[in-house]
């Protein structure tokens, strides 16, 4: 299992030294730096999950190295500073902190503070990645599968809920052939009878005629002779 990198940018060599310790401990993967210019290079080179970020360093400004940081990455940032002023907090988070702790502190409590903010961070990507996976676009064709819109070269397509599970089902499963009977059962949820395979062509049929394009000839579901239907996505170049 990859190690979560931690850039922990403090000149202090002792302080630095002590958090890369504890962070070691708790199976993160530490990065030392000890001023602005070798913060950037490992940023870039290792793209950290989570930055440590002194106020005060030799050759720049914390709060103005984190808006360097911020042009390249969203990761978040604990500061670190003998600093304890109310304005001194309210600058380093404007600047693109997302926590700010006190010299000296307390080891347990930064990384408590350290999981939290990769516990949150982690989530957010989780939900970011399933709103991303709820859409669809293909050809003229966006989809949303959560919201049940459906959109066709921007302009909204009513569909009924059968008619949108069937869609999904093909759409779920490109260039994969459904016999009728198939769709029928995973659709409606019951066993196929005879005549049913007609209801399922007739919404195929009406599916067809909602998803034609103006000045296009694209067929977005097609008919597999014998065998059933698919949805005819075209396979990208490096498939």
């Amino acid at each position: 299992m990859a190690k979560e990198k931690i850039l922990v940018v403090d000149d202090e060599k002792a302080i630095n030294k002590l958090v890369c310790s504890y962070l070691t401990k708790e199976q993160f993967r530490p990065l030392p730096a000890y001023n602005g210019e070798e913060a950037l290079d490992l940023l870039k080179k290792e793209n950290p999950d989570l930055i440590i970020l002194d106020i005060m360093l030799p050759d720049t400004e914390g709060t103005a190295l984190s808006l360097d940081i911020r042009e390249y990455s969203n990761a978040p940032i604990i500061f670190l500073s003998c600093k304890t002023q109310e304005i001194d907090k309210i600058i380093a988070l404007s600047a693109g902190g997302d926590d700010y702790m006190t010299k000296p502190f307390m080891p347990g409590e930064l990384i408590a503070r350290i999981k939290a903010h990769l516990r949150r961070q982690n989530s957010l990507a989780r939900k970011a990645a399933e709103a991303e996976s709820s859409l669809y676009e293909y050809e003229g064709l966006k989809i949303d599968f959560d919201t049940h819109d459906l959109f066709l070269d921007d302009e909204p397509v009513s569909l009924t809920s059968k008619e949108f599970e069937i869609l999904k089902l093909l759409i779920q499963h490109p260039r994969k052939v459904f016999p009728a009977s198939q769709i029928f059962e995973t659709v409606w949820k019951t066993n196929c009878m005879e005549n049913d395979t007609k209801t399922v062509m007739v919404y195929i049929s009406t599916l067809r005629k909602k998803l034609e394009r103006k000045n296009h000839d694209t067929n977005y579901i097609v008919s597999v002779r014998g065998v059933g239907y698919k949805f005819n996505q075209m396979p990208k170049k490096d498939e």
